[in-house]
């Protein structure tokens, strides 16, 4: 499968954009933990000008501009496993100023002793901000865990009006 590319600059940070055939499959900040290694980015074709490429990079601007709270593109998230799969889908349904915790995520999958496994597909999601892992506390409503680093985590909740502790 064709995996196409491009960077675009953010208030935290410049992100790596990439799509497949399908839709949406990565966006990364600079120097995220799990992100695509240099010589699995490097096989990607640049492509600044795909269509979905564009239309992420012009909702993620209007969403730093709070413009927008939901993000309408398509997305491919079939290179997880079918867990990590079903966390990313539920991670969706987190609205803009709110969150759940990991526990509340792993019960709402109806496995709720999956605590551990949810933290670590919620820090595998390869579609940063887009697939709002970052909407994730601890059951005490602590921020924790942030693939992209804990101070982008607090900038993007406190963008979405998020009444952090």
């Amino acid at each position: 499968m064709n995996t196409f590319t491009t960077r675009t600059a953010s208030p935290l940070g410049e992100l790596l954009l990439a799509c497949s055939d399908l839709g949406l499959c990565g966006v990364w900040f600079e120097g995220q933990l799990h992100g695509p290694q240099a010589q699995v980015v490097q096989g990607w074709q640049t492509a600044p000008e795909h269509p979905v490429l564009q239309a992420t990079a012009v909702q993620l601007q209007d969403y730093f501009a709070q413009r927008r709270t939901v993000f309408d593109l398509p997305l491919d998230l079939s290179r997880g496993t079918a867990f990590q799969q079903a966390v990313w889908q539920a991670l969706q349904a987190i609205a803009a100023g709110t969150h759940q915790s990991y526990g509340q995520l792993a019960s709402r999958l109806k496995n709720p002793k999956a605590v551990r496994a949810v933290g670590a597909a919620v820090g595998r999601n390869p579609v940063s901000i887009i697939v709002p892992c970052h909407r994730v506390l601890s059951s005490t409503g602590q921020l924790t865990g942030y693939a992209g680093g804990l101070e982008r985590k607090r900038a993007l909740l406190l963008l979405e009006g998020h009444p952090l502790a």
